[in-house]
């Protein structure tokens, strides 16, 4: 599985509105939990965790299930970071898209799909667990729920374990979207904007 290694250690570093603490001036608790990232698979604390430091219950929490959404997920490995590029475009959260676009790219996921999902438009040329995954992370986020023939089709393929990880993957991306925006964590120096505004 990939590791959050693949991404530069210096992104998402300074600046925004919810910059990294000074480690320095860690109270007892953020330190145990920035510990606890940095010496898991994730190998740094970077994304959203910088800024999520500031409740760490939140943040050893959140990075817990993370934990099991990126590296144990039922899901296999490029169709996840397609549900989480999904995500990331529909909550145009530029450093999600920057980080998780490499992982996708690293796991085999076809360059074309990525595009095709950073323009808004429904990719051509999946393979039908790709637009299984494309299909259900759309209609999800689009409509708020999925239609009965996605629901079968998604079963069919995962079986319901399945269709809880995609449901908690989505969500949980959301999260990171959402702290990622508000907090406005940059993109690393020199990294142009991987996401134009959708017509």
């Amino acid at each position: 599985m990939p590791s959050d290694t693949a991404i530069p250690a210096d992104s998402g570093k300074g600046g925004g509105r919810l910059p990294p603490l000074a480690p320095e001036h860690y109270t007892p608790d953020q330190k145990r939990v920035a510990d606890g990232i940095t010496g898991g698979p994730r190998g740094g604390l970077r994304g959203p965790f910088p800024a999520m430091l500031r409740s760490p219950v939140v943040a050893e929490r959140f990075q817990l299930l993370g934990e099991y959404l990126r590296f144990n997920s039922t899901i296999p490995t490029a169709l996840n970071e397609l549900a989480i590029l999904v995500t990331a475009r529909e909550w145009s959260a530029q450093y999600e898209w920057y980080a998780h676009h490499l992982l996708a790219m690293k796991a085999g996921l076809p360059p074309a799909i990525a595009q095709a999902v950073a323009e808004g438009r429904m990719p051509a040329g999946m393979d039908e667990d790709q637009r299984i995954v494309w299909q259900f992370c759309t209609e999800m986020h689009q409509t708020k729920q999925v239609s009965d023939a996605t629901y079968a089709a998604t079963k069919a393929r995962f079986g319901e374990h399945g269709i809880i990880d995609l449901i908690a993957v989505s969500g949980y991306y959301v999260a990171v979207a959402m702290t990622l925006n508000v907090a406005q964590v940059p993109l690393p120096p020199g990294v142009p904007v991987p996401l134009k505004p959708l017509a």
